[in-house]
């Protein structure tokens, strides 16, 4: 059986694909993003807000924090048979409270979380917060 569009084959004007759709992708209103503001308005408007425009913000990376971290539960293993450990020699300079710590290890280091802070002093050992500072406060004359 002969398809409807065969019998217009050589017969009309656009040989049975009406007036645009045999060329690209005209039948469906172009690729991509295209008539975002002319047919599909209606469509960026629906289900594309944010579309335009800049949202949220970035600090410049000389502003930004970015702490190397430890938690409680690697302390054992950083310690080793020692009861004291110096995070800051470990290129570590914040503790924090996730995990369980069963030994009494005295930790030295730069930044501590208040958990990290009670698990290790209910495990019977002590957190100095020491901010690496040899010069003390700064004193105006």
């Amino acid at each position: 059986m002969v398809s409807r569009t065969n019998k217009f084959r050589g017969r009309s004007r656009y040989h049975g694909r009406g007036k645009k759709a045999g060329r690209g992708a005209g039948m469906r209103g172009g690729r991509g993003n295209a008539g975002l503001n002319k047919h599909r308005v209606m469509t960026r408007i629906k289900y594309m807000p944010r579309h335009y425009g800049m949202h949220g913000f970035n600090r410049d990376p000389s502003l930004r924090v970015r702490h190397v971290t430890c938690n409680v539960s690697a302390l054992a293993d950083l310690a080793g048979d020692a009861d004291s450990v110096n995070l800051s020699e470990h290129g570590i300079d914040k503790l924090l409270g996730s995990g369980q710590i069963n030994s009494a290890i005295h930790v030295t280091v730069e930044h501590a979380s208040a958990k990290a802070v009670a698990k290790v002093e209910a495990a019977g050992g002590s957190v100095t917060v020491d901010d690496g500072d040899e010069f003390g406060e700064w004193e105006e004359e």
